[in-house]
């Protein structure tokens, strides 16, 4: 998989899954603009030793999807898109309707603002969308309603857009994580006894990495995957198998 001369635009790029498939993409050639809601990429707390400097970084708050007008992108050309924002919040909040329309804006409607807003020149350049998804795309998430119908709106979105986009050579797909470990997760991998609990449902006995997530954007972003869209890959180590 060769990216030269290819520009992708990786929407919550700045850390965790989507910083690992912005690696994936410098890796193979590729020129990268990564957002994020901080002013600048050295405020998130993760690994600066990775090549996320080579990234262009931009500050993009996607809680009002109107400020996609204001986003001034290094390039003009994009050949790929990445939805990697989201959000979710925990105790029981997002039952309460506020936080639960924060979090399906957030999660879903921003993701659709992306998509049109670069469609044009998605278009251009017969380009791609990858979006990140969840296993609560197939499945309910106890405590999590906004989340878990938020992930799960993904997957038909992408269905939706791939069937509709295709006349436009514009292929739309997805990837639905298992355990990855990011500074999200620390707090399950980062402890032995829970570490090893969660090992018994995943056949390959290991938690995903980002950057194994961004091997397999890489892939549906390629030649090697041109007649591949409307589908969302699950990577998850087999958990979801039983």
């Amino acid at each position: 998989m060769n990216f030269e001369s290819k520009n992708i635009v990786i929407i919550g790029g700045s850390s965790g899954i989507g910083r690992g498939i912005a690696s994936s993409f410098i890796d193979k050639g590729a020129s990268v603009c990564i957002t994020g809601t901080r002013e600048n990429i050295d405020d998130y707390d993760e690994d600066t030793t990775d090549n996320i400097k080579k990234c262009i970084y931009r500050k993009l708050d996607l809680s009002d999807d109107k400020n996609l007008k204001n986003l001034s992108l290094p390039f003009d050309d994009i050949h790929t898109l990445v939805c990697s924002q989201g959000i979710v919040a925990y105790d029981r909040k997002e039952f309460e309707m506020d936080t639960f329309k924060s979090v399906i804006n957030l999660n879903l409607n921003s993701v659709m603002a992306s998509c049109t807003f670069f469609h044009e020149n998605l278009v251009k350049n017969n380009g791609s969308i990858v979006i990140i998804g969840s296993g609560a795309s197939y499945h309910a998430v106890k405590g999590n309603p906004a989340y878990s119908a938020s992930k799960g709106g993904l997957l038909t979105l992408i269905k939706t857009l791939a069937e509709a986009w295709a006349i436009n050579g514009i292929r739309v797909n997805g990837i639905a994580p298992g355990y990855v470990a990011t500074k999200l997760t620390e707090v399950t991998f980062g402890n032995e006894k829970r570490y090893e609990n969660s090992l018994k449902n995943i056949p390959l006995r290991r938690w995903g990495s980002p950057k194994d997530m961004g091997e397999v954007c890489c892939f549906l972003c390629s030649e090697g995957a041109s007649y591949v869209t409307g589908q969302m890959i699950t990577v998850d180590g087999g958990m979801s198998l039983s």
